[in-house]
C-alpha cells in the first residue's frame, strides 16, 4: 500500500544530492521528482521498449491511498532505458518519492517514516571535479573522422538521409566520483537542462543534464522538444552572432527539418490534432547552441496512448539514430563496433494514469567509483564535413565532462 501525502516544501539541494547518489533524480525546471529508499516494484521489459504490453497493468495494480496530488507525484516507475530498443531493462518504483514543484511538494511512501531520517542523514555535496588519471577515446578522433566520411559517401548516394555517429571517453580518477556533487553543479550549469541521476542496469550510475524532452503525455496531450543542428560557443563571447549563423545555415536547418518531420508524421497517426512551430528556435547551453522546435499534439484522453507506447513509438528519433530510421540504425551499428549502452536511451518516469515524461539521455556520465565514461554524437547528413562533425564532439564531450574533470580534455 503506497501513500502520498502533501508535506512542507524541502531543501533542494539535499534531495537532489540523495537521488543522484543512491536513488533516482529528475529535476526539470519546473518540478523536482528524487525516489530513494530502495525497490518495492520493477516494471521489467526483457525485449526492451520494444514490448511494453501490460506494464501500464502492472503499475496500476498498486493500491494507493491518501491525498490527491498532481501527475507523478503518486506510484511512479523511474529509470533510465538503453539506447538498443530491444536490450532487456526496467523501471522501477522506489519506497519513497518526492514531487516538489510550484504546485507544492508530495511524498509517496510505501511504507513508515523513514525517509526523514534518510534524507537528514544525506552528506553534503562538497567534492570539486579531479584532474584525470588516465583518457581514452573510443574510437580515436582519427577514426571518428573515417567513420564520418564513409557516412556521408553513402549518404551521397542517398541511400539514408541522416545518421547520428557517437563516440565515448573512458578513463579513471584518484578518488570516487560523488555523482551528488556532480548533479549540483550541472543544475548551476544548465539551469534550462533536466537534470538526471539513476541507477543502470549495468550496476553504474548515470548522470547528466538532458536539453531534449522525447516526449512528455499528460492525459490527452503529448509534448516533444527535438533539437538537431548545433555550434560551439566559445566562453565570454556574445553568441547572437552564432545564433544568427545557426539559424542560417542550410545544413543545420535540413538536418533539424528531416527530424520535425518524421516526429509530426509519427505522432499524426494516433492523434488528431498535431502542430509544431513554424520555425526552429535556439536552445542555448553553456558552451554550445542548438535547433529546437516544440511539437503538441492532442487527442481524447481515452485514446490517447499511454507513455510507455509514445516511448515504443518514438525512440529512437532521428535525432539520436537517424532516418530512415531501420537502415539508418543498421548503419550506425557498422560504424559504431560498440555498444552505446544507457547513452542517447530514454530517461524518465511513468505513472499510474500513464503520464509520464522522459528525457533523451545526451550530456551525461556513466560512473562505477573513480571511472567514468561519457559519450557525444553528430548528426551527419550529405553536406558534413568529417572535421567538423569531430570537432563538435570533441565540444560537447568537453562540456560534459567539464562537471567531473578539472582538465579539458
Amino acid at each position: 500500500m503506497f501513500t502520498r501525502r502533501r508535506i512542507d516544501a524541502l531543501a533542494p539541494s539535499a534531495l537532489r544530492t540523495l537521488g543522484a547518489r543512491s536513488g533516482w533524480l529528475l529535476d526539470s525546471p519546473d518540478v523536482l521528482r528524487v525516489g530513494f529508499g530502495g525497490v518495492v516494484h520493477s516494471l521489467e521489459l526483457p525485449r526492451g521498449i520494444s514490448e511494453t504490453t501490460g506494464l501500464l497493468e502492472q503499475l496500476t495494480s498498486l493500491p494507493l491511498r491518501g491525498d490527491d496530488g498532481p501527475s507523478g507525484s503518486g506510484v511512479v516507475a523511474l529509470g533510465s532505458l538503453p539506447f538498443n530498443r530491444d536490450a532487456a531493462s526496467r523501471l522501477d518504483v522506489p519506497r519513497y518519492l518526492v514531487t516538489q514543484s510550484a504546485e507544492g511538494t508530495w511524498i509517496t511512501a510505501a511504507d513508515g517514516e523513514d525517509w526523514r531520517a534518510l534524507l537528514d542523514a544525506e552528506v553534503q555535496a562538497v567534492q570539486e571535479p579531479q584532474m584525470a588519471s588516465s583518457v581514452t577515446y573510443r574510437p580515436s578522433p582519427e577514426e571518428y573522422a573515417h567513420h564520418v566520411a564513409a557516412a556521408v559517401e553513402l549518404l551521397r548516394r542517398k541511400e539514408i538521409d541522416k545518421v547520428v555517429l557517437a563516440r565515448a571517453i573512458q578513463g579513471h580518477v584518484l578518488h570516487p566520483i560523488d555523482c551528488g556533487a556532480v548533479a549540483q553543479r550541472l543544475r548551476g550549469r544548465e539551469p534550462s537542462c533536466t537534470i538526471y541521476g539513476l541507477p543502470t542496469t549495468d550496476g553504474r550510475r548515470y548522470v547528466g543534464a538532458s536539453p531534449e524532452l522525447l516526449v512528455r503525455r499528460a492525459g490527452g496531450d503529448v509534448t516533444c522538444h527535438p533539437l538537431a543542428g548545433t555550434i560551439a560557443i566559445p566562453p565570454d563571447v556574445d553568441p547572437v552572432d552564432y545564433h544568427a549563423w545557426l539559424l542560417g545555415s542550410a545544413k543545420n536547418l535540413h538536418e533539424h527539418g528531416v527530424l520535425v518531420d518524421d516526429v509530426v508524421t509519427t505522432l499524426g497517426r494516433y492523434y488528431e490534432d498535431i502542430s509544431a512551430d513554424p520555425a526552429p528556435s535556439i536552445v542555448t547551453l553553456r558552451t554550445v547552441a542548438h535547433l529546437g522546435t516544440w511539437i503538441r499534439g492532442h487527442d481524447d484522453v481515452h485514446t490517447a496512448p499511454d507513455a510507455l507506447t509514445l516511448l515504443e513509438l518514438l525512440h529512437p528519433t532521428a535525432a539520436v539514430g537517424g532516418l530512415p530510421r531501420v537502415p539508418a540504425y543498421e548503419l550506425l551499428q557498422r560504424l559504431e563496433p560498440f555498444d552505446r549502452g544507457h547513452y542517447a536511451g530514454p530517461v524518465g518516469w511513468i505513472d499510474q494514469t500513464g503520464d509520464g515524461e522522459f528525457w533523451i539521455g545526451i550530456r551525461g556520465v556513466l560512473v562505477e567509483g573513480p571511472h567514468f565514461e561519457a559519450w557525444a554524437g553528430a548528426g551527419i547528413v550529405s553536406e558534413s564535413d568529417p572535421i567538423a562533425e569531430r570537432e563538435e564532439t570533441r565540444d560537447k564531450l568537453a562540456s560534459v565532462m567539464s562537471s567531473v574533470l578539472l582538465d579539458r580534455i
